[in-house]
């Protein structure tokens, strides 16, 4: 037997490897049982609060009271956090900075910054009593179990909203905490004056933000757009639904070009998909907003100074600040924000 064959089945004999192997198989089998919390959530509702019934809406909705279009409120800015995140609660001193910022130059917007993406509960990874140890631990760590765990978990929740069979479900339950969560920060009022709905996500929460559209504009009243920061989707939902999508990008996030490789409705010349029929009728845009990573100190959201002399984050800020969104009455366009150095 040649010896490089006799030094691979020593190796993969050993301790380590086996360990190896009995953590993929716990990955596996995690992604396995991932949709049980979604059935779980199906199956405790009623037609009433799906909005299936008569009304056709959720109870939050059907509650709402009727009022002119005069009020000083009539802009949400609901932000969906990436897979990194650990609860609806935590999202990283970047972001809140972010979401802070465009809350002061935009007053007539209402923050929902409460949603988690990864729940059909809106609940954090400790809620559940079996994995609570392990959530606990990886929340306290800076290190390799955190983000080895926690975006595992959400990965696999990426999945099942990107996926055919339990995605409808999942995107359901997320369309129904997002109205809950707007109706807590300012209670949804019905008027014949549209609501400005802006969903701005990032990483993994653009798939789901996308995958919750078709039921937001089916129950509001709204011109839903969807800001994508370094978005992963997978090319399908949302498109027939929002008004317009923007994709901002750095020119370094290869984690944001990975999902155009692997789904196949990303292709461009996957022609009958929604994101390329929206593409084709500039209904989706795709802007590269300078030399971003996908995260971190030199991501959309860090601390370190960007080549035009400002912040990453004050950049992205900036960047987003001048999409045509903010008004109701100003028309969506396809154009691109233009990149601000700290001089301008």
């Amino acid at each position: 037997m040649p010896k490089w064959i006799s030094r691979t089945i020593h190796t993969l004999s050993g301790t380590t490897f086996r360990l190896i192997l009995v953590m993929a198989g716990l990955l596996m089998l995690w992604g396995i049982l991932a949709p049980l919390s979604t059935i779980v959530w199906w199956l405790n509702q009623t037609a009433e609060s799906l909005g299936l019934a008569e009304e056709e809406k959720p109870d939050v909705l059907r509650k709402a009271s009727i009022t002119s279009s005069t009020s000083a409120i009539n802009c949400y800015i609901v932000f969906l956090p990436g897979v990194g995140n650990f609860s609806p609660d935590q999202i990283t001193p970047g972001e809140k900075y972010f979401i802070y910022q465009l809350a002061q130059r935009h007053s007539q917007c209402v923050v929902v910054r409460d949603v988690f993406p990864y729940s059909v509960f809106n609940q954090d990874l400790g809620s559940q009593e079996l994995l609570t140890p392990w959530w606990e631990a990886s929340k306290e760590s800076d290190g390799i179990l955190r983000n080895v765990l926690v975006q595992v978990r959400n990965l696999w929740r990426f999945a099942i909203s990107a996926d055919d069979r339990y995605g409808p479900i999942y995107n359901l339950s997320i369309a129904h905490t997002i109205v809950d969560r707007m109706n807590a920060a300012y209670p949804i009022a019905q008027s014949d004056r549209p609501i400005n709905l802006i969903l701005i996500s990032t990483s993994g929460g653009t798939q789901v933000a996308l995958g919750a559209t078709a039921h937001l504009n089916e129950w509001l009243n709204a011109r839903l757009t969807v800001v994508s920061i370094g978005g992963t989707f997978e090319g399908r939902a949302g498109f027939n639904d929002a008004e317009h999508v923007y994709h901002l990008q750095g020119d370094r996030d290869w984690v944001a070009d990975l999902s155009r490789v692997v789904f196949p409705a990303r292709w461009s010349w996957t022609v009958g998909s929604p994101v390329n029929q929206a593409r084709r009728q500039g209904r989706y845009t795709v802007c590269i907003i300078g030399s971003y990573e996908h995260s971190g100190a030199e991501g959309y959201f860090g601390n370190e100074i960007s080549p035009n002399g400002m912040p990453y984050v004050k950049q992205t800020i900036e960047q987003v600040d001048q999409l045509p969104i903010w008004s109701i009455d100003q028309p969506l366009t396809s154009q691109c924000p233009v990149q601000k150095t700290s001089e301008q």
